[in-house]
């Protein structure tokens, strides 16, 4: 693919991100979490505090891929740092750069801000990204486990009585 070119996305490009997002739930085999909405994404993304930020990549003739961020600090490094939330390209765009130019345009931005480091996680069966993240040098984090709390728990714990 000859032109690729990858914008900040602005409130206007709302349906679009929700397409990507429903798109990569779609790919994860986790299409039935997704409660993202335009609303939603309105509030957190371009409202009076965005929560991240979101590249869009567009191709020759159509979006073709995005990725989220958002900012992150290491205290090991006094530094910030970005975390990417997601990177996808559609499946019948890959291995045409367009992965590869998101990255490269978020490690611009990393480096612009004084950021020490860019993380993110893959999913173990993904193989592909995998293969395509370790050509990048990226380096998998494999002393880690990334633990959550979501739903009830973080209800539970946000409302427990600490007296």
């Amino acid at each position: 693919m000859s032109k690729i070119r990858i914008v900040r996305a602005t409130e206007g490009d709302l349906a679009t991100i929700l397409e990507m997002i429903r798109a990569l739930a779609e790919y994860e085999k986790r299409a039935h979490l997704v409660t993202a909405t335009e609303e939603k994404l309105r509030e957190t993304l371009f409202g009076i505090a965005p929560a991240a930020e979101v590249l869009l990549a567009h191709g020759e003739e159509e979006w073709a891929g995005f990725a989220v961020f958002f900012a992150t600090y290491s205290t090991f490094l006094a530094q910030p740092g970005l975390y990417l939330e997601d990177l996808y390209v559609k499946p019948h765009l890959r291995g045409h750069g367009i992965g590869l130019a998101l990255l490269q345009r978020l490690a611009r931005i990393a480096t612009e801000r004084g950021c020490g480091r860019v993380e993110w996680s893959v999913l173990n069966w993904n193989q592909p990204s995998i293969e395509f993240y370790k050509k990048l040098g990226a380096a998998p984090m494999d002393e880690w486990t990334k633990y959550r709390l979501a739903g009830e728990a973080l209800d539970r714990l946000a409302n427990r009585d600490t007296g």
